[in-house]
Parts: C-alpha cells; structure tokens; sequence
C-alpha cells in the first residue's frame, strides 16, 4: 500500500466508522454528503439508485443501511471530491494523523463478494481454534505486523482493522506468544461492539489459554496458521483474483 493510498483509505476508514458507528447512520451520510457539498441527486446517480432512496435512508424512513451500501456511499463521496481536487480531504487528512497504524500494516483488502468463513479458513491453510458460533462471512481482510500494532499503535486506532467493512478477517502476523492478538482486539471493544468476522494468528501453534479464553468469551472466532508469511498473503490474494475470473 503506497502512502497516498494509506491516506485516502484511512479517511474513508473514518466516514465509514462515524457512519456505521452512529446512533443515527442515515443523519451521518447526510452530514457527510453535505460536507462534500453532493446533491442527493448526485449521490445517487453514482449508486444507481434513485434520489428518493438517499432521502429516505437520510430521514430514517428506510432502516439502517447495511455495510456493503455504506461502503459504496463512501466510496461516492470520495471520488467525488477528488474530481473536484481533494480539498476537503486534505482537511481531514489533518485532522486524522494515525501514521503509526499505517506502518503496521502489512496488507488490506476487501472481497468483490463475501466468502464463507470454512472456506475462508481452508483457502488459507489456517486451523480453528475457537469456532463460529453460527454461519459467519468474510468481506475482506487486514494483515497487521502482531508487534508493531501492539507496541506502537494507540488502541482507539485499531478501528481502522476493518477498513471498509466490519466483517472482515483481522490477520495479525509474526505472533510469539498467542495472546497478544485478542488482547488487542479486546482493548478495541472499548471503544465499539463491532468484532472482526474472525481473528488469525499468524506464526504460533496454537493460541495461549488467554487468547482462546478472550476468543470464547467475546464469541469471536480465532485461527492459527503457520506457512511463510509470503505464502499466506499469496493465498490472500489468490481469493481476490479468483473472484476477478469468475466475473
């Protein structure tokens, strides 16, 4: 990931969190289409959809969006204004900072579609250790350096985990002890609810009774694998080209 690419995807990272996060998401794409100074008509031509779709997710007569659609709202929002020249967002970018997470991450990707976690897990070489308590999706993925994140990264930062979606798998690599990860993910739950769609620990033979208890506890699925880091991100990335074919 270059550097501009860092900045452009941390602050949609922080639309998307303000959104999803929000008591009220319709209020929050409202604020932020007219902080973009967007039209709803506008909005909603770059979505496909109609304006009248904006405005009633806007007013709150159509229930909550689902992550896919605020995703693609953010998305609008953003290559709109770098038509316009990235003004605005050059405002935010002051704003936001977090340089350290940035250097922590190793890759971040999302999946045109979601993949099943079972399948998710045998595309990877990976093993359960704590298993999903029902069907669970895949929308993407993050691979963190597990020392830098922990060491160097403020935990109210490790939202950005999730770039564009929630449901996305949080790959922490180079792990010693098999702790540190859900330790981690546990200091970010004091800041949201949302949990990642499943935990990887990357270089461990299997988790420290603490994480596995964490993992349990919060009911979160977690996951060891062991091949070369360079291995894993091929076959990370193998499932985004598999996906590119079959379109």
């Amino acid at each position: 990931m270059t550097e501009y690419e860092g900045f452009i995807t941390d602050i949609m990272i922080r639309i998307a969190g303000d959104i999803v996060l929000s008591e009220n998401p319709g209020r929050s794409i409202r604020r932020w289409r007219e902080f973009f100074e967007m039209s709803q008509a506008e909005l909603a031509a770059r979505l496909g959809t109609s304006p009248s779709v904006i405005s009633d997710y806007e007013s709150g007569r159509r229930k909550s969006p689902g992550s896919q659609f605020i995703k693609r709202v953010v998305k609008a929002l953003i290559d709109y204004e770098l038509e316009k020249g990235g003004q605005k967002l050059y405002i935010l970018s002051r704003q936001t900072g977090g340089e350290r997470f940035w250097e922590a991450i190793i890759d971040m990707r999302d999946f045109d579609k979601p993949i099943e976690i079972g399948d998710f897990i045998g595309a990877i070489g990976a093993t359960l250790a704590v298993a999903p308590e029902g069907y669970v999706d895949v929308h993407g993925y993050t691979v963190v350096d597990s020392l830098k994140l922990v060491l160097d990264v403020p935990a109210h930062e490790y939202l950005k985990l999730y770039g564009g979606t929630t449901q996305r798998a949080a790959i922490f690599a180079n792990v010693r002890y098999g702790r540190s990860p859900m330790i981690a993910i546990k200091s970010m739950l004091a800041f949201t609810s949302i949990r990642p769609a499943v935990v990887v620990m990357h270089g461990v033979e299997r988790p420290d009774y603490l994480g596995i208890e964490i993992a349990r506890r919060e009911r979160i699925p977690l996951a060891v694998v062991n091949r070369p880091i360079d291995e894993l991100l091929n076959a990370l990335r193998g499932l985004i080209e598999r996906q590119k074919a079959v379109k």
